[in-house]
């Protein structure tokens, strides 16, 4: 994860050292603070409660595949079937998140 927020600009060393310091709670509610700001914190329809294991869920399969070596320890990792993951890296679009435009060129 890192490396590739790194390639694309959207982190660095200061910002992780001190994102490192920051419990997640906080992190999150600083963020949905932020995306709030434009609109005067006004995040109507958002379904933000229902979102937020979906969100969760997100993080923590990106989490387990850019920390493992392979699928199949991500998968030991996550505790699930080898069905269930290839099932949850389709529904959260998980590779195509990895993939950049340049491993994508011909």
């Amino acid at each position: 994860m890192s490396s590739k927020l790194r390639r694309e600009g959207k982190s660095n060393e200061d910002f992780e050292i001190m994102l490192a310091s920051l419990p997640l709670e906080d992190i999150i509610a600083l963020k949905l603070e932020l995306a709030g700001k434009p609109v005067n914190g006004r995040l109507y329809g958002l379904e933000l409660w229902k979102s937020i294991a979906y969100v969760a869920r997100d993080a923590v399969i990106k989490f387990a595949f850019s920390a493992s070596r392979s699928k199949k320890e991500a998968q030991r990792f996550l505790g699930v079937s080898q069905l269930q993951f290839n099932k949850l890296m389709t529904k959260y679009e998980t590779m195509s998140f990895f993939v950049t435009s340049e491993d994508s060129d011909p």
